[in-house]
């Protein structure tokens, strides 16, 4: 069920939100695997044996030491993510997103379907991928946030071993530009696999920036989607200032939608 607190801070756009892969799971994207055969590929070796060779942050970095950039990687990703932009149109879940008019979100998604879906609806937005974006910031235009960089900009993908550690320092423009937005704000996480450690330690660093504060309780609310529930990560989130909030459609996608399209109803009254 969703909290009536989340619906109200979403009315008054007091609502960040940081959005996973879960979101264009229905747009087919590839997956690491696909990814890692395509390294493979690239690099001349037989992909069972190159998957064999490490994870995928590692292969991605042996993969910019032999080619001195990730510019081919990049295109490549960029040819066959976004063949048919069209798609996005008939994406409930983008679609949703688009109609719930938060002002602020961050991604750790590299490909571009936000922008996209914000773009063919005619909702104006700017794209921060890197310190020099922050200018763009204007009023009234809703902020695409890039957190794990973007399509367009090779040196800001965090893709390899090495930038995957830089991001945990915590300490880019990107992760101030995070601290400031926060301040006074709700986060809500959707789109993401608790399976993944990135996103538990920007949450738990999220925790320790109010925790270590003496003005801890003036804490707002923080809530993530999870598309079944799992009493060990709700208590664990749940510690950490964060609600869990389970829709257990049986399939993962269905039930972020029906998620997305329950809190556009009750905070706009926008019908499916």
């Amino acid at each position: 069920m969703i909290p009536d607190t989340l619906v109200s801070e979403i009315r008054n756009q007091q609502v960040i939100l940081f959005v996973g892969a879960g979101l264009s799971m229905n747009l087919g994207l590839p997956s690491w695997s696909d990814l890692i055969d395509h390294m493979a590929t690239e690099l001349g070796y037989d992909k069972r044996i190159f998957e064999g060779l490490g994870d995928a942050l590692q292969l991605a970095e042996y993969f910019k030491i032999k080619k001195t950039t990730l510019g081919s990687l990049r295109s490549w990703m960029d040819r066959n993510w976004h063949k048919d932009e069209g798609k996005v149109d008939s994406s409930r879940a983008h679609q949703a997103l688009v109609n719930l008019k938060i002002p602020t979100i961050y991604t750790t998604n590299y490909d571009q379907w936000l922008e996209i879906a914000f773009k063919r609806r005619k909702v104006e937005f700017v794209k921060i991928a890197n310190v020099g974006d922050f200018t763009k910031s204007a009023s009234g235009k809703i902020e695409i946030v890039k957190f794990h960089g973007d399509l367009e900009d090779d040196s800001s993908l965090v893709l390899t071993e090495a930038s995957y550690f830089e991001r945990l320092s915590f300490e880019s423009p990107l992760d101030l530009k995070l601290r400031a937005d926060i301040i006074g704000k709700s986060v809500l996480f959707i789109g993401y696999s608790l399976r993944d450690p990135n996103i538990r330690y920007l949450q738990y660093k999220l925790h320790r920036l109010w925790a270590d504060s003496e003005y801890s309780k003036a804490r707002p609310k923080s809530y993530i989607f999870l598309s079944r529930p799992n009493e060990v990560q709700e208590t664990i989130l749940t510690e950490r200032g964060i609600t869990p909030i389970t829709e257990d459609s049986g399939k993962p996608g269905e039930g972020l939608i029906l998620f997305l399209e329950e809190l556009q109803l009750r905070a706009f009254g926008v019908k499916p």
